[in-house]
């Protein structure tokens, strides 16, 4: 078995009032699979501003990233090596309106129940876990983190 490529991939955990942004995907190889708003990182573009963008595409929401919960390094179920970068937001501007070419549905999720999707349910759920698990514990880190684009 060969690997197909590298993928760079921004996630983001919307979360307001104890609650986070959980999306159902609407994409053939994912269909119908719960997930944070996310998507690939275009050439040339920065991770933060990525993140902000998928957001924006997916939700309709305008984002402020607060926070990083880390880099996750996985082989996806299309046998892509996916490089996710994970954020934390809060909401700034817009409204919820999902893009439904590619989002099923959407719903608010009390931080405590999340645990309760199977993982038949999640898109990459072991990746998933991880991120729900440093959210909780308030694992974070500074968006500093992240350097601006280098000239």
């Amino acid at each position: 078995m060969t690997q197909n490529e590298i993928v760079l991939v921004v996630s983001t955990s919307i979360i307001q009032e104890g609650k986070v942004l959980m999306i159902k995907e609407n994409k053939a190889t994912v269909k119908n699979k719960w997930n944070f708003p996310s998507g690939r990182v275009e050439k040339g573009e920065d991770i933060l501003e990525a993140a902000c963008r998928e957001v924006k595409e997916e939700t309709g929401l305008d984002v402020n990233l607060t926070h990083t919960t880390g880099i996750y390094n996985f082989i996806s179920s299309t046998d892509h090596q996916v490089i996710l970068f994970h954020f934390i937001a809060q909401i700034s501007g817009g409204f919820l309106n999902v893009q439904e070419e590619e989002i099923a549905d959407s719903k608010w999720v009390n931080l405590s129940n999340l645990n309760r999707f199977k993982d038949e349910e999640l898109r990459n759920a072991k990746v998933i876990r991880q991120i729900l698990h440093a959210v909780k514990a308030d694992k974070l880190y500074p968006l500093e983190l992240f350097q601006t684009k280098l000239s």
